[in-house]
């Protein structure tokens, strides 16, 4: 959805404006600003006021200059510059225009801000290949990094297309295949059972003394799958996963043998969460 376009607003149509920027709308909206503030936040602007611009009307002699944001993200982008309080941006709809548009005009210190919004739980958390993406196409690394270790909890070839990923290379997108599968990997060739593991019942004769305990190999084979898609921690070692192993091992102990390896479980989840997980 984005911004709603935006009224007409006092503080962008200032009697001593000494510029006039025109948003790229069916119906563009001219905010009347001042070019000491853009100048101080946008070296971008340094560049362009010394270009002949184009007049407001024949009877003004503010100068005008179109820009190629339509009003609904402009606003808040000037928001983030003038020494007023910073628009709210909900909805990664919203801040990814307007972090393109902070970049594409060197707005350092607005850039700086949004970039902290990007990757905030709330974003990292609902839409992390999204915000990925955004990272990457606008080339800032470390949030990239944060982003692709959240994209390990989500199936990312089962994640619908987004328009953000029309706008990474085909390396960016690799890099971050490559992380899952080599985590995957590496996780699953830690499923190693130590020689202590035990269950009363499967384990309770010499006969069967030495086999695995049924709900460990319900949880290597299943643990495997989960890890395929999605190499994180965060699924095989809860609760309800174990019980589950647990419950189609069909063994009535296998439960009681699951809490008493809290401790080889716990190390386990430990050395995996060790493993490398971002790009």
């Amino acid at each position: 959805m984005g911004f709603p376009t935006p009224s007409p607003d006092p503080i962008f149509n200032a009697p001593d404006a000494d510029i006039v920027l025109r948003s790229d709308d069916p119906q563009p909206i001219d905010f009347r600003v001042h070019k000491c503030i853009l100048l101080l936040g946008s070296p971008f602007f340094q560049a362009m006021f010394p270009l002949p611009q184009s007049k407001a009307t024949t009877n003004e002699l503010v100068p005008v200059l179109n820009v190629a944001e339509p009003s609904a993200v402009f606003d808040p982008l000037l928001r983030f510059l003038y020494p007023v309080p910073d628009p709210e941006v909900s909805t990664l709809d919203e801040l990814v225009p307007l972090l393109c548009a902070a970049v594409k005009y060197n707005m350092a210190a607005v850039t700086h801000r949004l970039r902290a919004l990007l990757v905030s739980p709330t974003f990292l958390e609902s839409a992390p290949l999204r915000v990925f993406a955004t990272a990457s196409r606008l080339d800032l690394e470390e949030e990239a990094k944060v982003a692709s270790k959240h994209t390990l909890r989500v199936r990312v070839l089962d994640v619908p297309l987004c328009d953000d990923l029309r706008h990474i290379s085909a390396y960016s997108y690799h890099q971050l295949l490559q992380l899952h599968l080599r985590r995957g990997e590496a996780a699953r060739q830690a499923l190693c059972m130590p020689k202590d593991l035990c269950c009363i019942q499967c384990n309770g004769s010499n006969f069967n003394a030495g086999a695995h305990p049924k709900w460990w190999d319900k949880f290597v084979v299943s643990a495997e799958e989960e890890l395929r898609s999605r190499p994180t921690t965060e699924v095989i070692f809860s609760l309800k996963f174990l019980m589950q192993c647990a419950h189609a091992s069909g063994c009535p102990r296998c439960s009681g043998s699951i809490i008493e390896s809290f401790i080889f479980l716990d190390a386990l989840k430990e050395k995996i969460d060790a493993l490398p997980c971002t790009i």
